[in-house]
């Protein structure tokens, strides 16, 4: 009897630890496009909703209309280097991408590639005149020049005290027009984040 005794205490026991120490994870799968916020730091969710925001008010502003009674016909646009000049590591590629498709998607503008992209495509392009049939080879110096080069930052700004925390990010951009260097559009949009933490550890 004692030593039956003596196995259910160690068996509830080992019960006990692995229960305390296993894993508690779970995973629950959601939609793409639904906000998600979990660290705080700027995520997938800030890009797209920023991205979304500033084409949309882009678009909408008076340089479009006026290129296109002028040259009948839509703009190309092309997408330039956007800075991250937050604390944080954030891929800015997410963000330009979020971009890429918004403006593509709009159907609003032509869209050329980026110069990473550009360069890729023009290897492709010379490989192709020395190893495919002339009558498919495509030619040289036959690209569509970008009317309007889109840039811009993304910046932070952090209030921390005890166990909260406010992150500001700004976001602007800026569309130029690379004949003249003119600013047609400049956007800005803001977001703003309060975090609480019970155990402080920034």
């Amino acid at each position: 009897m004692r030593n039956f005794t003596f196995i259910v205490i160690i068996a509830a026991g080992l019960f006990f630890l692995f229960s305390c120490t296993g894993s508690s994870r779970r995973v629950a799968r959601i939609a793409v496009d639904q906000t998600t916020d979990i660290s705080g730091r700027w995520n997938d969710s800030d890009a797209r909703m920023t991205a979304e925001y500033m084409v949309k008010d882009m678009l909408s502003r008076n340089w479009l209309g006026n290129y296109i009674e002028q040259n009948d016909t839509k703009p190309i646009l092309v997408v330039g280097k956007i800075q991250n000049r937050t604390s944080e590591h954030l891929d800015a590629a997410v963000f330009i991408r979020e971009i890429e498709k918004e403006l593509l998607n709009s159907g609003e503008v032509r869209f050329v590639a980026s110069g990473k992209e550009r360069n890729s495509v023009r290897k492709e392009r010379m490989e192709q005149q020395s190893y495919a049939s002339v009558e498919s080879a495509k030619e040289l110096a036959n690209e569509q020049a970008a009317d309007f080069m889109l840039t811009g930052a993304i910046v932070s700004v952090e209030d921390t005290f005890e166990g909260e925390k406010t992150v500001l990010y700004k976001v602007s951009l800026e569309l130029v027009d690379v004949e003249n260097n003119v600013k047609v559009w400049i956007g800005n949009k803001d977001i703003k984040k309060r975090i609480h933490q019970d155990k402080y550890s920034w």
